[in-house]
């Protein structure tokens, strides 16, 4: 049976100031919409279930992120994960340059959570905090081309 990856969602506390640190980073909206009803509660599994989302594309249109700001039942809020939780882990991506892309990060309040690593001369790579609690890869490839 073949497979594909179709995107990753992700619920966030505020949809506007996470969909402002992708686009930021690159990606682009594809659309955005509200769900409610008996389908959602079906697909999901949950009653009543009412949320604004978005869907965003990378630029080289492989990747997608789906984010959801759920307005019921009330989203409830975790400790943000650590890298060494069982569970959805981070979001990665590949940046052309990663000072840049932590500049960027940093007009968010996002930071790294230790600093940038170099990857065996290969990547130059940090771990970002990121809206939400998510944790955001964004890795250099040192060796272009």
């Amino acid at each position: 049976m073949p497979i594909k990856l179709e995107n990753v969602a992700i619920a966030v506390r505020d949809l506007e100031e996470t969909i402002a640190f992708f686009t930021d980073l690159g990606l682009t909206v594809l659309g955005r919409d509200e769900v409610s009803g008996e389908w959602t509660d079906t697909a999901v599994g949950l009653d009543g279930n009412h949320a604004k989302i978005a869907m965003l594309q990378t630029p080289d249109g492989h990747g997608r992120l789906e984010l959801f700001e759920y307005l019921h039942p009330d989203a409830i809020e975790t400790d943000p994960t650590r890298p060494n939780e069982i569970g959805m882990h981070r979001v990665a991506f590949s940046v052309d340059d990663i000072d840049e892309a932590l500049a960027i990060a940093a007009k968010h309040g996002c930071h790294p959570l230790r600093g940038v690593a170099t990857y065996e001369d290969v990547y130059k790579l940090t771990y970002v905090r990121g809206p939400s609690g998510i944790i955001v890869m964004l890795a250099e490839e040192l060796r272009k081309g």
